[in-house]
């Protein structure tokens, strides 16, 4: 789907904006609310790194044959994910005429992405093939939704000390849940994903740290996962320091919170590791 649409894209001669040294500077319509620190690693959750592809590990482990297979599907996953984020990336910024007028259009449109997305599908790729595009965008979500269910029932569940194989007892956990994404659906989408993009990338720098003291203590080279542990430590602390939906606190003192949280986290993984690794 992705795919098709960038072949059309370039097939009917739109022009993909480039990032030059004269264009470096942050395009949002309110660069106040949002600037490009912390707010563009939050934005682009899951593109580039997902604490939820992490939860997921157990689920899909379990079809696999071999742990060799696990980097194909793990990384390749998260490889295909980013691919497809920065096609979508290209398409919406070439067909609007640029990074400034798809910002227009996200305004009119009150930030509705689905409207661009039925736009460029229909324009593009005509009425069948956007019901391809169409379907390859709402089918993401709805295996997602599916599986965050199932996830959460069972880690209520596990938490609970509930026995999840009779089915009345699973209902008696779904639905409570599924209530709770019903309510959820009644506010606004980009408020809502802005609160789902934080706790996924805080997520995954729970897990960046968790790798990093494994391959610590099994003296590998571990500053593979610490480098980006540290950095998404500082982006997750500021975003939520200086979010609207967040603590909504001066840039000043959410960055040197940031800074601060990040520093002593650190200085806890030193602590915490000083001769602790496995011989």
């Amino acid at each position: 789907m992705a795919v098709s649409l960038i072949f059309a894209l370039i097939i009917k001669g739109y022009a993909i904006p480039e990032l030059t040294s004269e264009n470096w500077q942050n395009f949002h319509y309110d660069k106040a609310k949002f600037p490009i620190f912390p707010m563009l690693f939050i934005t682009i959750a899951c593109g580039a790194i997902s604490g939820f592809h992490a939860t997921q590990s157990p689920l899909m482990a379990r079809c696999m044959k071999n742990e060799k297979e696990g980097r194909k599907v793990f990384y390749g996953a998260m490889v295909i994910e980013g691919v497809v984020a920065l096609i979508w990336a290209a398409i919406s910024m070439s067909f609007f005429g640029g990074v400034r007028e798809l910002g227009e259009v996200m305004v009119a449109q009150k930030g509705n992405a689905a409207w661009v997305v039925n736009e460029i599908s229909n324009s593009l790729l005509g009425k069948f093939g956007a019901i391809l595009a169409i379907l390859g965008v709402v089918a993401a979500p709805i295996t997602s939704g599916d599986t965050a269910f199932r996830s959460a029932r069972l880690t209520v569940g596990d938490l609970l000390r509930f026995n999840q194989k009779p089915i009345r007892n699973r209902l008696v956990i779904t639905i409570p849940l599924f209530a709770v994404g019903f309510l959820l659906t009644k506010i606004n989408f980009d408020v809502v994903w802005r609160y789902f993009a934080w706790s996924n990338q805080t997520l995954a720098t729970v897990v960046l740290w968790t790798i990093t003291v494994y391959l610590f203590r099994k003296r590998k080279p571990y500053w593979i996962t610490l480098l980006p542990a540290l950095f998404m430590t500082a982006v997750v602390t500021t975003y939520i320091m200086l979010a609207p939906e967040g603590f909504a606190l001066s840039k000043p003192i959410s960055y040197a919170t940031g800074f601060a949280v990040t520093a002593l986290v650190f200085s806890t993984f030193l602590f915490y590791t000083r001769n602790k690794t496995d011989d």
